[in-house]
């Protein structure tokens, strides 16, 4: 039996991430599409990686139907020229789906099975809103296994705030300000745009490019924040402007065992240190990456002290304030979201996982002080999800 191989993280790349809805770039775009056209630019990005060396393509999506459906992996793996050797598969862990491709393929590297393997998400929420002609288990209400409410996002982040009443909405509509400011300043200093696979798009007055994400409002303020309506809850307190947008887009990742990294001569930017994955309630399912976290730190043999940089799904700025509330983070602590996050670029569901380490990625290339990262996430109906990374530009690696 083999031994535990290493897994890298070798490249990633999304496509700008759009506004859901008839207003949106990519209302007449296929999702197949949006990944598909992403698949192709991270190959095209990595000329060196034999394509019939691909053992396996995983996609995810949260709503498996229509242009999302019909088995997402294969069938993005043949429309985006693989050969028809190459095998794929489709995942489902609704917010954290692209993350699960990493980590469902990456355990496969991991045993030995794959040399290398592509992983990523989609998310057309303008087309296939989360749980379109889902039908729930009666049981679920008739036995009170849930909250009636469980499965609306937004309600489950107004109990947080409920929960904990220092998690004020002051602080939330400070902490989405700030996320749309850290957006803009690494979009002016070309940060973003590096990994952004642009997109052709068609349109009622023709055709155009997707080249930037489109939900960006630089110019928010808490005095535009303060007037903005709670559509959870009478008086509440979550808005469009402390959550993030409906969005719509794709990522992808290349992952790859140590030997293929030597054989191919590839520059593998993340180790993939631990992983995990924790239940929580349902109706708070935003506390999530709590649990998720400290169990991967604990399979790490780390601490959250060793954690240089994080890289957390805003869903909610509710949502991350409780994660940083329980590790004892400032809500301004540099480490955290360093160039922004889902509040202002977008939270296209099953596809955001991929871009968190899109982003880690290339901030360990510029950091290598810190030696360990982390990406995480919160799961609708109560789930979280944490990966743990090594920079290999670490400074004091051997």
């Amino acid at each position: 039996m083999a031994e535990n191989n290493d897994v890298y993280f070798v490249d990633g790349v999304r496509t700008p991430f759009g506004r859901a809805g008839e207003k949106g770039v990519y209302w007449d775009t296929r999702a197949d599409d949006l990944i598909v056209k992403a698949i192709i630019g991270l190959m095209e990005r990595n000329p060196t990686v034999p394509k019939d060396r691909i053992d396996e393509v995983a996609i995810a999506a949260t709503t498996q139907v229509g242009d999302q459906g019909l088995t997402l992996g294969r069938t993005a793996a043949l429309l985006a020229g693989l050969p028809k050797s190459v095998p794929g598969f489709a995942i489902d862990r609704m917010c954290a789906g692209a993350m699960t491709s990493v980590t469902t393929t990456g355990s496969g590297v991991s045993f030995g099975a794959y040399d290398l393997a592509i992983a990523g998400g989609v998310e057309h929420m303008g087309r296939h809103p989360m749980g379109f002609n889902a039908d729930p288990n009666p049981r679920f209400l008739s036995e009170k296994l849930v909250s009636g409410d469980a499965l609306n996002m937004g309600v489950t982040a107004e109990r947080i705030h409920d929960r904990f009443p220092a998690l004020t909405k002051e602080r939330s509509d400070r902490y989405g300000m700030r996320s749309q400011q850290k957006v803009a300043a690494a979009y002016d200093a070309g940060k973003i745009q590096p990994d952004l696979v642009p997109v052709a798009v068609r349109s009622a007055t023709g055709w155009g490019l997707a080249t930037t994400d489109e939900g960006m409002r630089p110019e928010t303020t808490m005095e535009g924040l303060a007037t903005l309506r709670t559509p959870f809850r009478p008086h509440g307190r979550v808005t469009a402007g402390n959550a993030s947008p409906l969005t719509d887009g794709a990522t992808v990742s290349l992952l790859a065992s140590s030997d293929a990294v030597s054989e191919l001569t590839l520059s593998p930017k993340m180790r993939m240190v631990s992983f995990a994955f924790a239940g929580v309630e349902p109706e708070v399912m935003g506390l999530g990456p709590v649990p998720s976290t400290e169990k991967a730190l604990r399979k790490a043999g780390l601490s959250i002290e060793d954690i240089g940089l994080f890289e957390l799904n805003e869903a909610f700025a509710v949502q991350v304030l409780s994660f940083l509330d329980h590790f004892g983070i400032d809500d301004d602590d540099p480490r955290v979201n360093p160039w922004g996050g889902a509040i202002a670029i977008g939270h296209p569901l099953a596809a955001s996982g991929v871009r968190l380490m899109i982003q880690l990625a290339r901030q360990f290339a510029e950091r290598p002080d810190v030696r360990y990262g982390l990406t995480a996430m919160c799961v609708g109906l109560g789930q979280g999800g944490t990966v743990i990374w090594e920079n290999p530009n670490w400074k004091g690696k051997k």
